[in-house]
């Protein structure tokens, strides 16, 4: 088993090296600043395209934790510019929080203040100020926390609201994109405002940060997690009623090991142990999207029976951490061998072996998706993530039992 841990570390490490090489040869604007807004699948820069504030705080985090993780000094570079940018374009001086896009020379353009990228602002800041001691970092990271919990926290029914206008009014629309459901809740954005949150507090151990990391967790053991089939609940009105029945494979297996790892940066030994018993009923629930060459279907519509046949970059992504963790709290085989196999289907079909970073995704039968390399979506995240914390856990060469 050594033998075998050994080279799928020493694969990882030659992949996250080749991810953040792309990145750093195909994604810098030299003209305007910042991180082009779109490639796609063919490598073709879209120089005028918007750009996401979700994009580049993705791009500050991965940077600098692979900095923290490697001491390379050009990713530290890449992350710096990251930080200038988010502050130079995306934060809004005059009302707080961030834009959801500007264009490509800068100028504020979806002006929507949503909870979801505010979160991804405070994840990337956090990590830049722990990789580079840069205070001002901290300081936006604590500024944007506050902010969230002043403008989208809801004092009657608990939890966050999705979005607000740019002056912190309501808004009929609320989504992320226009596949989402049109709900002031979503599980998606309390996960990533959990993963923020948490992040934060390993740099400003904060009492009242580790309360409301708490009641997240809590909110998750009590609202999200369906307790009858062990899939995330998507969407719900304020008062925590379930408005969707779709199970998202992804994200899953992404909340089955995010829980557990903010309840272990908080130190709560109550919240560790229930989380690492939900994570392991999430990973249980997340075989039901394992095809049998070791991909993960994307989601399932229930009501329909339809199980829509893709398979993203994504949750091939988390599978990989997901079932590694699941392996470190049971010992069971069967959960590293997935985790073993998600990584041989992304060599086997997500890798782009000519062009370099990973496709969107496959449908069934193979054939490539035509959407971004790089977008508002796509991003150094979640697979420059995968293989960071697979580095570190294989590295411990230990089972948390």
């Amino acid at each position: 088993m050594m033998e075998q841990l050994a080279m799928f570390e020493e694969e990882l490490h030659q992949e996250l090296k080749s991810i953040l090489t792309y990145w750093m040869g195909n994604a810098i604007d030299e003209t305007n600043g910042g991180f082009y807004g779109r490639i796609d699948n063919n490598n073709i820069i879209y120089k005028d395209a918007a750009k996401g504030s979700v994009l580049n705080s993705r791009i500050l985090w991965s940077f600098s934790a692979a900095y923290n993780l490697t001491n390379n000094q050009p990713y530290l570079q890449i992350a710096e510019r990251a930080f200038s940018y988010l502050l130079q374009y995306f934060v809004d001086a005059a009302n707080g929080g961030v834009y959801w896009t500007v264009d490509a020379k800068g100028k504020p353009l979806d002006t929507k203040k949503q909870f979801y990228a505010l979160s991804f602002a405070v994840y990337g800041l956090s990590e830049f100020a722990k990789c580079s001691g840069n205070e001002d970092a901290k300081e936006q990271a604590i500024s944007l926390y506050k902010t969230i919990v002043d403008k989208s926290y809801d004092r009657e029914y608990g939890g966050y609201i999705e979005a607000l206008s740019i002056d912190w009014k309501e808004q009929q629309d609320l989504r992320l994109s226009d596949k989402d459901a049109n709900e002031k809740k979503s599980m998606n954005t309390h996960l990533h405002i959990l993963e923020g949150f948490a992040n934060l507090y390993t740099i400003w151990p904060d009492m009242e940060l580790k309360k409301r990391i708490e009641e997240l967790i809590s909110i998750f053991l009590n609202h999200i997690v369906d307790k009858n089939n062990h899939h995330l609940v998507l969407f719900f009105d304020e008062k925590w009623t379930p408005r969707s029945d779709i199970f998202s494979y992804g994200h899953d297996i992404e909340a089955a090991w995010l829980i557990q790892e903010a309840a272990e940066i908080i130190g709560d030994q109550a919240l560790i142990k229930k989380s690492k018993v939900l994570g392991l009923q999430l990973a249980n629930a997340t075989f039901e999207g394992l095809d049998t060459d070791g991909g993960l279907w994307y989601e399932y519509e229930c009501d329909k029976k339809h199980l829509i046949q893709e398979k993203h970059w994504w949750p091939q992504s988390e599978a990989m951490i997901g079932f590694y963790n699941a392996w470190q709290i049971t010992g069971g085989e069967n959960y590293l061998e997935k985790s073993i196999a998600s990584w041989q289907f992304v060599k086997d079909h997500i890798l782009d072996k000519n062009n370099g970073e990973w496709f969107w995704g496959v449908k069934a039968h193979y054939e490539v998706m035509e959407e971004d390399k790089a977008g508002l979506w796509k991003c150094p995240y979640h697979n420059s993530r995968a293989c960071m914390e697979l580095i570190k856990r294989i590295d411990k060469k230990g089972i948390k039992l």
